[in-house]
């Protein structure tokens, strides 16, 4: 049970943090399935024109930029019995993983291809609505067990270790998972090269306290992008002058350097209780649903743009998905159950996450929370805006590649038209996108100190002093 040390100021024992951090664990089996693999599925495996895919992708996300501020909205002003912000990852869970598994049905690679693109159509749009009923609220649990700076980054590094825990397990074991399932060899320099870049993770995130100290916030950030950029840099020159198949240990230190970069992407959750005590100290509400809703269209913006761009401009470019050869085995049989396989160890997850977590500091608001007050506080909010911009900017350079990524590896085998196309994508945009982040970090005004003056002034208003 955690100890409270002044008003607010909780300390969390390790069954607290690791349970907390199952929760992101549990999502990511999902929403990596679908990040790196649901687009190669509709393409080379439904065989649906990447067009079609390009636009079905960024329509579901424009519609979540609508749908995650009525969801976070909801849950703000109200306190369900289980648990503020809990109670959904039961309530939700359940119905996630359901749509989940009827996200690749084998038995839809045989129907006519309007039936496949209306199914596609409607259990991507479900399985993306129920994802924000379970990802919100449980990003607002965060901010509602502690108030302490060091336990938040403590909690960030923890929740962050097990979201890589997923991705590494997604982003190695489908593509193996595929492969067993038909009985075909195991490529495993692909498989190894998709998930290394995870690998920063487990090094660098148990030591943020430590590193903070030594290079400050800001400085942290910069070095981590500083390494990414030149990761991608020699991922370029390698395969734009060499052939990759004569550089495996190159390519995958590149790849491990790539991954330090795209770090930042995850500890920018540590910036998100910042900017609910940012709210707090000015309006005396803490809407930490809502800052997560906020936070969440961004990350999703920038994934949407991704999903988006990705098919649509390496078809433009002369490299269709749905035509070239696939870098993976194309059996529905396996993709289904691959997906049912992650998607169910995911809701055990979840469960562990509801018994591990506990909720410190919650408030409901007297009077609902509008959506007109949401767009001041998002007006009034630089901090929430910078940090918006950061999601957007640094999870596109994120997920612009992680499709791709499984061609990289097989890349003299295609023709040098599609050879740039797989560059572009895999180096040189992710690359300049990072540059973008450092300048938007360059921005962010919130000190720990000014943090600690905040948190102290606002509890000695709820004390009376």
């Amino acid at each position: 049970m955690a100890n409270e040390v002044n008003n607010g100021y909780y300390k969390l024992s390790w069954a607290q943090r690791i349970g907390f951090g199952s929760g992101d664990l549990a999502q990511n089996l999902i929403f990596q399935t679908v990040a790196c693999f649901l687009m190669l599925y509709l393409c080379t495996v439904l065989k649906i024109n990447p067009a079609f895919v390009s636009g079905l992708i960024l329509g579901v996300r424009l519609l979540d930029c609508f749908w995650s501020p009525v969801v976070g909205k909801y849950i703000d002003n109200h306190n369900p019995k289980l648990g503020k912000y809990r109670t959904y990852l039961l309530y939700g869970g359940i119905p996630l993983t359901v749509a989940a598994c009827f996200l690749m049905l084998p038995t839809v690679a045989t129907w006519s291809m309007s039936m496949k693109i209306v199914y596609a159509t409607v259990s991507y749009t479900l399985l993306s609505m129920i994802y924000s009923v379970v990802n919100i609220p449980y990003g607002s649990i965060m901010a509602s067990m502690t108030r302490d700076n060091d336990e938040v980054l403590i909690l960030t590094s923890t929740r962050m270790v097990c979201a890589n825990i997923g991705q590494i397990v997604v982003q190695a074991g489908f593509p193996i998972g595929l492969a067993m399932c038909v009985h075909s060899a195991i490529n495993w320099n692909q498989a190894i090269f998709m998930a290394i870049g995870t690998i920063p993770a487990f090094i660098i995130l148990p030591s943020l306290p430590i590193l903070k100290r030594w290079f400050g916030k800001k400085g942290l950030y910069y070095l981590l992008l500083c390494v990414g950029f030149v990761g991608f840099a020699i991922l370029f020159t390698v395969g734009k002058f060499f052939n990759v198949a004569e550089c495996k240990t190159v390519i995958q230190i590149a790849k491990i350097m790539t991954g330090v970069g795209l770090l930042v992407g995850s500890l920018m959750w540590a910036l998100v209780p910042e900017v609910v005590t940012e709210a707090e100290y000015r309006t005396g509400n803490r809407p930490a649903a809502t800052v997560n809703a906020l936070a969440g269209v961004a990350f999703k913006a920038g994934f949407s743009i991704a999903g988006w761009i990705t098919p649509l401009v390496m078809g433009m470019i002369g490299f269709n998905l749905a035509s070239e050869e696939s870098a993976l085995p194309t059996d529905p049989k396996a993709w289904f159950t691959v997906t049912c396989i992650f998607a169910i160890v995911g809701f055990i997850l979840l469960t562990l996450c509801f018994m591990g977590s506990k909720e410190n500091i919650t408030t409901t608001p007297e009077k609902p929370v509008s959506f007109g007050e949401m767009w001041q506080e998002f007006k009034a909010n630089k901090c929430l805006q910078l940090v918006l911009g950061v999601f957007v900017v640094v999870f596109l350079a994120s997920f612009i590649s992680a499709p791709v990524n499984a061609y990289y590896t097989e890349l003299n085998n295609y023709s040098p038209t599609v050879q740039n196309a797989i560059l572009w994508f895999t180096t040189i945009i992710p690359a300049i996108l990072l540059i973008i982040v450092a300048y938007l970090i360059y921005k962010y005004p919130l000190t720990d100190e000014k943090l600690d003056e905040m948190n102290k002034a606002i509890e000695a208003k709820h004390s009376g002093k």
